[in-house]
């Protein structure tokens, strides 16, 4: 009966419902890096943003101080967040000429970006409290029920 009901949801034609049945159905099983990479990417543009909040930078400035802090990013990943940012109205930039190539794009926040970085921090603060509160060793819980008791 299940498989009546799956096959009726996904008949298409030139589509191998047996395959698309086996994937849905198929145990899913879990890949550490594939979870590192969405911890990472979830605080890319925050620390992006802290980055060029401390003053005007250039792109392989951040690509350094991310790789330097254990964060590797590719210039092929910024530039196309940069781009989003200065769209969205949260970074300006200025064109700098180079001794040695072409004119240099040199980021900075906006008061908007600004404004708009406050509410990240807070939000990563926030965050941060309730995950080290969550995942805090046993004996820091027991020793502060402890105290509590009295």
């Amino acid at each position: 009966m299940e498989e009546d009901i799956f096959f009726k949801l996904y008949k298409e034609p030139n589509v191998d419902n047996k395959k698309i049945k086996q994937q849905i159905l198929k145990p899913q099983i879990m890949d550490i890096q594939n979870t590192q990479s969405q911890m990472r990417k979830g605080v890319l543009e925050f620390c992006i943003l802290s980055i060029i909040r401390q003053g005007e930078v250039y792109p392989s400035d951040i690509v350094e101080q991310m790789k330097t802090a254990n964060l590797h990013i590719l210039e092929g990943t910024l530039y196309p967040l940069l781009t989003r940012l200065k769209n969205a109205g949260l970074l300006t930039y200025r064109w700098v000429e180079s001794n040695s190539g072409p004119p240099r794009k040199y980021f900075v926040m906006t008061d908007k970006g600004l404004a708009f970085y406050g509410e990240l921090e807070r939000t990563w603060n926030e965050l941060a409290d309730a995950v080290h509160a969550l995942t805090k060793p046993l004996q820091d819980a027991s020793s502060q029920e402890n105290q509590n008791q009295l």
